[in-house]
């Protein structure tokens, strides 16, 4: 079976995976929708002539005996993928992951200044925190490039495969791909530090082993990157600490409090356009923060994130609150994707009661709609000739828009009191008369 062709479909139309199990089409996802590429099923001889070709002997005697493999293929004119084979009702089966060759660009991923700001860090552990095919690996290529494209030094990846190729540029760039260039994860983190590295990425933090390396790398002046499956950032926390004793949890807070850099959880969500987004948290370890975790007070970290965005920070929820603004993605995908969906939607639902009343009201001064209208996005605009947008000239604001709206609102919460206070009064009337 020539199941290349399935491969150059795969690539030719940006999917992600490709899916061959028994009984069934060949299937690949595209923007995250599975869709059947052949109406014929699969054949055990079919699944076994693939897992032949992909496997050397080696291997295929290794699976006989432990029936999960992973491997890598570089396929020329086609691409390079990431392979599992496995087993299901003791028949095979695969999943092929579509490795993009070509690193995207931080700006072209839409990925926050910040992020670029922090993988230029001398020291210290960024964490990338997402589920599986939630686009953490894609980000995390496309800051070492940035780091690679503008600092000197030597960087050291070891993965499990490899999933991008990065050419030397203003560093030195060592890519060693477990299972092809050293044995396992343990031997090439014990030899790492020999190799002079001055950034260290670990593919993805699994065990308390890795995780003890990913904090002495960090401990002893390298940045230390990786990934970790979680859904966001306190969760992340929640996670490495449960894979250490509880007789260890209080020192590896400190350990941890002292060297956070970031902790980026990032998801995908599908856009009006029918194309994908990535929402990101950021973590940024601020002082505060940094005392927090220390403290093991980690339910108090999202107030402190909610309440830090000039620093860099932000939630899932804040993030997707924007992407709806700005009518990149559904309501429906926001409240489906957000950590708190009651909470997102009565941001929403106040938003526009208060934009409603605010601009229904006839009294309201002509500073205060123009307030009105620039927080909620409609103050007229026009273009200067740089192309940059400047505030009508009739629209003269006396105070900041934030001043004018607390006004705004504290008027209308007391005229509400008022009439509320006169509704009791004649209930209490009418009680007395009946």
């Amino acid at each position: 079976m020539d199941f290349k062709k399935y491969l150059r479909i795969l690539v030719k139309n940006d999917g992600s995976d490709l899916y061959l199990t028994f009984n069934a089409p060949p299937s690949a996802k595209f923007n995250g929708e599975l869709k059947a590429l052949s109406r014929e099923r699969m054949t055990s001889e079919q699944l076994h002539e693939i897992a032949e070709f992909l496997m050397n002997k080696e291997q295929l005697d290794q699976f006989e005996h432990k029936p999960e493999m992973n491997l890598a293929l570089d396929e020329p004119d086609i691409g390079r993928f990431r392979i599992n084979i496995f087993k299901q009702r003791t028949n095979l089966a695969m999943v092929i992951r579509n490795i993009k060759v070509e690193i995207p660009n931080a700006d072209d991923l839409g990925l926050p200044q910040v992020l670029k700001e922090q993988i230029m860090k001398k020291r210290g552990l960024i964490l990338f925190v997402g589920g599986t095919g939630s686009g953490k690996s894609t980000s995390l290529a496309a800051l070492i490039d940035h780091r690679n494209s503008n600092s000197a030094g030597h960087i050291v990846t070891i993965e499990d495969p490899i999933e991008y190729v990065h050419p030397h540029k203003k560093s030195l760039v060592s890519q060693r791909e477990v299972g092809v260039d050293t044995d396992t994860y343990e031997d090439a983190l014990e030899n790492t530090l020999r190799q002079a590295p001055d950034v260290i990425l670990i593919g993805e933090i699994r065990t308390e082993e890795t995780m003890e390396h990913a904090l002495a790398f960090a401990e002893t002046g390298h940045l230390c990157l990786s990934t970790l499956h979680a859904n966001n950032a306190n969760q992340a926390l929640d996670r490495i600490i449960n894979f250490f004793p509880e007789e260890r949890h209080s020192q590896l807070l400190m350990d941890i409090g002292l060297n956070i850099q970031a902790f980026i959880s990032q998801r995908l969500i599908p856009t009006v356009d029918g194309k994908r987004v990535a929402a990101i948290e950021i973590l940024i370890g601020t002082q505060t923060i940094r005392d927090l975790i220390m403290k093991g007070d980690v339910s108090a970290i999202k107030e402190i994130m909610e309440k830090s965005e000039e620093l860099g920070m932000q939630t899932f929820d804040s993030h997707i609150y924007k992407l709806h603004k700005q009518g990149i993605i559904s309501l429906e995908e926001a409240l489906k994707n957000a950590d708190s969906p009651s909470n997102l939607q009565v941001k929403l639902n106040l938003e526009d009661s208060t934009y409603s009343n605010m601009t229904s009201d006839e009294d309201t001064t002509e500073e205060e709609q123009a307030a009105i209208d620039l927080a909620f996005g409609d103050l007229a605009l026009e273009e200067m000739d740089d192309g940059k947008p400047k505030i009508d000239e009739e629209n003269k604001i006396l105070k900041t828009p934030q001043e004018l709206m607390e006004e705004k609102i504290a008027r209308r919460l007391q005229e509400d009191a008022r009439n509320a206070e006169e509704l009791k009064k004649m209930e209490e009337i009418l009680q007395k008369n009946m």
